[in-house]
This record gives C-alpha cells, sequence and structure tokens, in this order.
C-alpha cells in the first residue's frame, strides 16, 4: 500500500514543476509524472520506484539542486532510480549537452542500468511514446517540430529505446514500448 511519503512526493512534484507544461500543449507537466508513477505501480514497482516516477524529471528539468531534498525526504534508493532516469542536467548557464551526445550516453546507460532503475524509465518512455502516437492522430507530423532532432532523431531514438527495453527488462512493459513505438512510426508513415 502507499504510504504518506508517496503523498509528500506527489506535493513535491506538483509543486517543483507547477509552471511546466507538455511540449507544445497547455497540458500540465504533472500529468506526465502522475502517468509514469501510476505506469510503474500497474508493473508491479514498489513505493519507491511509483515516488522516483513522480520524480523522474527533477533533476532534469527543475535542476540539481533538488537532489538534497530527495534524497533527504525520500532516501538513497529514490535518489539514485532519478539518477538513473536523468538524461542530462544542466549546466551553470541552464544548457544540456547536445541532443544526440545525450540521447547516446543515455541508451548506453540503460544498457547496464538495474532493473529497478529501467522500469520507472520504462514507463517514462511508454507515456511519453504514447502522448507522441495521440499528438500524431490529433495534430500530424506537425509533433515532430516540437522536439530538437525532429521527425527522424525522435522515430531513431524511440526504436532504440524499444530495442534496449525488449532486452533488458522483458516482460509486458517493454512489449507494450515496443507496439507503440510501431504504432508511431506507422503513424508517422502515414
Amino acid at each position: 500500500m502507499l504510504t504518506d511519503k508517496f503523498v509528500r512526493a506527489t506535493e513535491l512534484a506538483l509543486r517543483i514543476h507547477a509552471t511546466q507544461r507538455r511540449k507544445g500543449t497547455q497540458i500540465p507537466y504533472t500529468s506526465h509524472l502522475l502517468g509514469v508513477a501510476s505506469l510503474v505501480l500497474e508493473n508491479g514497482g514498489d513505493e519507491e520506484q511509483a515516488i522516483a516516477g513522480l520524480l523522474h524529471d527533477a533533476l532534469e528539468d527543475v535542476g540539481p539542486h533538488v537532489a538534497p531534498t530527495i534524497r533527504d525526504l525520500f532516501g538513497e534508493r529514490v535518489l539514485r532510480i532519478v539518477e538513473g532516469c536523468t538524461d542530462g542536467v544542466p549546466d551553470a548557464s541552464g544548457q544540456k549537452p547536445d541532443w544526440r551526445t545525450r540521447k547516446l550516453a543515455y541508451l548506453a546507460h540503460l544498457e547496464r542500468a538495474e532493473p529497478e532503475m529501467l522500469l520507472v524509465s520504462g514507463a517514462d518512455k511508454l507515456y511519453n511514446a504514447r502522448a507522441i502516437v495521440t499528438d500524431l492522430h490529433a495534430v500530424g507530423k506537425v509533433v515532430f517540430d516540437r522536439f530538437t532532432a525532429g521527425e527522424t532523431g525522435t522515430l531513431w531514438y524511440y526504436g532504440e529505446l524499444a530495442r534496449v527495453f525488449q532486452e533488458r527488462l522483458p516482460g509486458s512493459l517493454s512489449s507494450e514500448i515496443g507496439r507503440t513505438v510501431d504504432l508511431m512510426k506507422m503513424a508517422a508513415a502515414g
């Protein structure tokens, strides 16, 4: 069962991401965080993994200064999972390394990551892939304009993610990622 710890994590996620929106939309970013936590729980994750799902973008989108708060409130394991889901922390000027460098490094990281982190990352990637498919049907290929890598890079990256998750985390979550990426490719092809 979920405890007050999960409630506190939800409150923190809602507070630190309060003003953010999903790329190219008016959808509150927190909908993504709640969805990822839900997918973690639906796929056998425990409370700490679900908390990491709520906070998985905190370092990347809010900043590394949030790490001590996560550690103090939720423990070293939650912080370790959040760090494992982080694909580039902004530097002092707010810049991240270039897109391709970050994505190649993240894919290499997934090749050796612990299963408990893979579950949270997989839930994140499935949520994002589903959103892209939905948006492809709603607005068409213009959805790729939201992404640094455009259509080609986005399709390449999600194809690689699907491959890695199917190899490293076999089961229903990785199968769903693979099916969703296939739908994304079909919808992009027209």
